[in-house]
């Protein structure tokens, strides 16, 4: 059989069991418990000063839900700060057919026409994902995972990879975030290797270490649009 009739080789997670592996996830779900119990006691002031805010801002919803994947494929809704104006997820409407073009590249766009300018500020200190921490409270997200994606995204950005990518629970903040964001892309591949390493690599050590060089990171805006 001709090499290009061939089916494609999926490349699927390596199998992780055993105690150790157990251990890990048993500390890494207390882990999200407490901290995103903690941080929704302690902040809730922040959040209701942020929703009446963007409320506000142009008398649209203060969240918007997001339709993604979690693990195994399970449809989520992840709840953000909304830092878009209304209705902008009518894409083809709003876009012109070079910025859609740009959108499918890598999901997102540089100097987004539909930002407001609360929501810029938003995006750049990264206070528009904090809903995400009731996720992480529900058990759909982890503190610590691949980026959230949609279903097209999976399929287009990460073809066989995508069963891979899907078998872990996706995070917050995760490996490719740590990196710079921004600055590594599904254009040139670096995206998707590095949320796959995290999925062959996933450990406490691992998770740590995301953890704290993603606070250096914030403070420092490395990569942030």
């Amino acid at each position: 059989m001709p090499e290009s009739d061939r089916p494609e080789k999926k490349s699927l997670p390596k199998k992780k069991r055993g105690v150790r592996f157990g251990c890990y996830l048993f500390v890494k779900r207390f882990f999200d418990l407490l901290t995103s119990g903690l941080f929704l006691l302690v902040f809730c002031w922040l959040y209701l000063l942020l929703a009446i805010l963007v409320r506000c801002s142009d008398g649209g919803p203060a969240f918007y839900r997001h339709k993604r994947l979690g693990k195994n494929g399970k449809t989520i809704y992840l709840p953000k700060f909304r830092s878009m104006k209304k209705n902008a997820d009518k894409l083809e409407d709003i876009l012109s057919p070079e910025e859609y073009q740009n959108y499918l590249e890598e999901y997102k766009l540089d100097n987004d026409t539909r930002v407001t300018k609360l929501g810029k500020f938003l995006r750049k200190t990264s206070l528009d994902e904090l809903p995400n921490v009731w996720s992480i409270f529900k058990g759909d997200l982890s503190v610590v995972g691949p980026r959230p994606v949609m279903e097209e995204e999976a399929k287009s950005k990460y073809g066989a990879d995508m069963q891979k990518l899907l078998s872990v629970k996706p995070g917050m903040i995760g490996w490719w975030a740590a990196n710079g964001r921004s600055n590594c892309t599904y254009a040139s591949g670096e995206r998707q290797k590095l949320e796959l390493y995290y999925v062959d690599h996933c450990s406490l050590g691992l998770d740590i270490k995301i953890f704290f060089k993603t606070i250096v990171g914030v403070l420092k805006r490395d990569g942030a649009k």
